[in-house]
């Protein structure tokens, strides 16, 4: 990394980075230390405990991941940043979810996808310190790269890491992006804020999957985030129940979590649902083609999973949907897709449906 230009006061430097972050549309910028010893316990044990499923990146880049400064060598200072994202109150989350003809997507992918956008305003703020002080070594990550964000952005005194895994901020609830700057300056690290979920267990309890093993410990094969984003094969059958109606992640750890009453709703326009998805139902989506399902994902988190598994996801949710003409011609309809992995959920979902002839 280049070595700055010009004389710094770092205190003073601090300040500024946190004032233009807030202008940047940023709730909160911390900054920290890239000592990891714990978080990187945390990780092997949870490594050797095959809880990461086939997400095999978790497992790549050796010591990287927990140790910014084999990443980005030269770095010794990691800007964290939060950007909240909630579009709507936990009333409207719950009323979908509890409307099995509905289709539940986690809140964070319905408006445009956000790592382009936070890489975008950390990039801007890079540039205003460079603005400032110089050319200066740094380099800017969203959820893109061997990063344990939420254990930097906790030691950055942006909040704690809940049992859940999402950090928390008793201001803030869990529902926002977070973004880090790597940096050569030696700035003044910011104090980790008190752990403060006591003997609450509403998020273990919460867990349609029971995916939540123990406190701050997740089996991510039992994910429902995990099984309908990352895994690339067959849902397993004992777990497609609990999908209940969601189709892209999981939000229910969120949503019971007591301290989500504080939660903000996002000013980012982007962030806001687009095409209809937040009130879509099964049926609906599950009879979009190709090319609908490409233009309606365009720039949106959820094309990653690909159209294929956007069909294998629908046809879970509509074998847990209550049996009626329109889901059983709807399966129908894709009784004999050409993919395999398709058609094994949807007979598995019309196997289900014909143990009750009632049909409406």
């Amino acid at each position: 990394m280049p070595e700055p230009t010009l004389p710094i006061n770092t205190t003073v430097l601090a300040i500024n980075i946190k004032q233009w972050g807030k202008e940047l549309g940023f709730q909160h910028t911390g900054i920290a230390d890239t000592d990891l010893p714990e978080a990187e316990g945390h990780l092997k044990n949870w490594l050797e405990a095959g809880f990461h499923g086939e997400m095999e990146y978790m497992q790549r880049h050796g010591s990287k991941r927990s140790h910014p400064e084999k990443l980005v060598p030269g770095t010794v200072r990691v800007i964290s940043v939060r950007l909240d994202y909630l579009p709507e109150d936990r009333a409207a989350m719950r009323g979908q979810l509890e409307s099995p003809l509905d289709a539940y997507i986690s809140r964070y992918a319905l408006g445009r996808d956000y790592h382009k956008l936070m890489r975008g305003r950390l990039q801007k703020l890079s540039s205003r310190i460079e603005a400032k002080i110089g050319p200066f070594g740094y380099r800017v990550f969203s959820d893109s790269a061997p990063v344990l964000e939420k254990a930097l952005a906790a030691k950055a005194g942006l909040g704690w890491i809940g049992k859940h895994s999402n950090l928390l901020h008793r201001e803030a609830g869990s529902w926002f992006f977070l973004g880090e700057i790597y940096t050569d300056l030696a700035l003044p690290v910011d104090s980790p804020v008190k752990e403060s979920c006591g003997t609450c267990t509403a998020c273990l309890d919460g867990c349609p999957t029971r995916a939540i093993v123990a406190p701050y410990r997740v089996d991510a094969r039992r994910c429902i985030a995990y099984l309908t984003i990352e895994l690339h094969g067959s849902i397993p059958e004992e777990l497609r129940p609990a999908l209940g109606n969601r189709i892209y992640g999981c939000d229910d750890c969120q949503i019971v979590c007591p301290w989500n009453r504080f939660a903000h709703q996002t000013v980012e326009a982007d962030f806001l649902p687009r095409h209809g998805l937040a009130t879509a139902q099964l049926v609906e989506l599950f009879e979009w083609d190709e090319d609908t399902f490409l233009h309606k994902t365009e720039g949106s988190a959820i094309r990653r999973i690909g159209y294929e598994r956007w069909l294998r996801n629908l046809a879970v949710a509509l074998g847990n949907a209550p049996t009626g003409r329109e889901v059983v011609a709807a399966l129908t309809a894709r009784e004999s897709h050409p993919s395999e992995l398709v058609r094994e959920h949807v007979l598995w979902a019309l196997e289900r449906h014909k143990k009750n002839k009632n049909l409406d």
